[in-house]
């Protein structure tokens, strides 16, 4: 526990038993997170809020660290009543002192951040698109499997090693834990393979309380991402959310044609670096805001 001062609230770092704070927090900003979605986050990284003096959460933020000198943070919420009172950059200042400082730090900022952020050495390297459909219909007929050079099929545990090593390249650091969490708490996991077996793509779709979420997905081009999303979400009648890096120009028509609408395009900020690790191009949707 970090003191503040002997009258105000104090920061804590959080566990499974701050679940229900936690989503009632989120909920007191209108954000959606739920036990599914905290209890991973929890599980791969570190969680830090204030809490008053009867143990309401007023605040939270969270840090994933990944395996190559990569680290992201997110779930940065304070409590309305709290705003004002410097909580948002005790809650940053926690989380970057909790890995080496040679550690990339990214983060996706609202609006409502990305001042702090600025202040805080973070710096804007990229964009990503947030897209929301009522219900996902591809503007035109998927081609039929026959007439590309991959096959869809379920993710087994054997797949998994090469999963990591293509999301490693796509993203630019490993993240086995967060794969392996992810893929547990996913309703979907598929990958693509090519006609010799090797898995050259994946996705994966997590229900949430308000929308499916689509992602990570990698892909070797657009047609494969557009099957990857066609098959997570081909029985599913609700909302779907696809959040999109910037570099993607031809996946983002791709969703306005069928259905989605562009809702956001956030900033994407690193500090500790002045861009984010080497990517390879082939990463069409990231997992959800809070995972970079």
């Amino acid at each position: 526990m970090i003191k503040v001062n002997s009258v105000d609230p104090c920061l804590h770092s959080l566990t499974i038993s701050d679940i229900p704070g936690l989503i009632a927090l989120s909920d007191s900003v209108g954000w959606d997170y739920d036990e599914a979605e905290i209890r991973t986050i929890l599980s791969i990284g570190s969680v830090f809020g204030h809490k008053d003096g009867s143990g309401t959460l007023l605040s939270s933020a969270a840090i994933i660290p990944y395996e190559d000198k990569l680290a992201s943070i997110g779930m940065v919420i304070v409590h309305p009543s709290s705003q004002g009172k410097g909580f948002g950059r005790e809650l940053m200042k926690a989380c970057m002192a909790s890995v080496s400082t040679d550690t990339t730090i990214m983060l996706i900022a609202t609006p409502e951040g990305e001042p702090l952020y600025k202040n805080l050495g973070f710096e804007t390297v990229d964009r990503i698109r947030k897209f929301i459909a009522e219900r996902f219909v591809p503007k035109a007929p998927l081609p039929n499997e026959a007439n590309v050079e991959f096959e869809m099929v379920p993710m087994e545990l054997d797949d998994f090693s090469s999963v990591v090593e293509l999301d490693k390249a796509a993203l630019g650091s490993r993240r086995s834990h967060f794969l392996g969490t992810r893929m547990r708490q996913a309703s979907t996991c598929l990958v693509a393979k090519n006609f010799s077996g090797k898995i050259i793509g994946y996705g994966f779709a997590v229900q949430g309380p308000v929308n499916l979420i689509a992602g990570p997905i990698v892909a070797e081009n657009a047609v494969m991402a557009e099957h990857i999303l066609y098959k997570l979400t081909q029985h599913h009648t609700g909302r779907v959310r696809i959040d999109v890096p910037d570099e993607q120009a031809a996946f983002h028509t791709y969703l306005e044609q069928s259905g989605f609408t562009q809702v956001s395009h956030p900033p994407v900020m690193v500090a500790n670096a002045d861009s984010l690790p080497r990517r390879d191009g082939t990463y069409w949707a990231i997992g959800a805001q809070i995972y970079g």
